[in-house]
């Protein structure tokens, strides 16, 4: 999963900082989200405009790019901000970080499987699937035998079929 945070050229006379407004335009989030971010110390102003607004530096670009990185591996907030926080220091957090990427590779790798099997058994349902909905009969019926559908799945109603006599039961649902 490729995160990209869209970063256009600045506007002259900015370059001593960006207010929050300016860091939404050119990243391609919402002001709120860059607030959030800056409340929840993800993000750190360089400082603060002469009217008490927030001014980010060029940096934030990177650091809003790691951040949607981190946040599409479901990687806790808590987390982030010690990533982000050691990067910004320059102390390197290298085995922390492989060590929490090991890990998701092998959340993700566990869903995989998962959604193979669920594959498997939903391409299952499809290859057996009759045009009425319900799945086909795989044993034969004896002659003079008479059935209707299937036994009900969760969408099906059941349905008894006697000589001159049709029962039929609302799906519940």
């Amino acid at each position: 999963m490729e995160s990209q945070v869209v970063v256009s050229a600045p506007r002259s006379g900015l370059e001593a900082g960006q207010k929050i407004g300016e860091v939404a335009e050119r990243s391609g989030l919402p002001v709120k989200t860059i607030r959030f971010y800056s409340d929840e110390g993800l993000i750190v102003p360089i400082g603060r405009s002469q009217g008490r607004y927030r001014l980010f530096g060029e940096e934030v670009y990177a650091e809003l790019a790691l951040i949607r990185t981190l946040k599409a591996m479901e990687i806790p907030l808590a987390d982030g901000r010690r990533i982000l926080e050691a990067r910004r220091s320059g102390v390197c957090t290298c085995a922390d970080l492989k060590a929490t990427i090991a890990v998701k590779v092998g959340e993700i790798q566990a869903k995989l499987a998962s959604l193979q099997e669920l594959r498997t058994e939903l391409t299952g349902l499809l290859h057996n699937w009759e045009d009425c909905g319900g799945q086909k009969h795989t044993t034969p019926q004896p002659a003079g035998h008479e059935t209707a559908a299937p036994a009900a799945g969760p969408h099906r109603s059941p349905a008894t079929v006697q000589p001159g006599l049709v029962e039929s039961r609302a799906d519940p649902t």
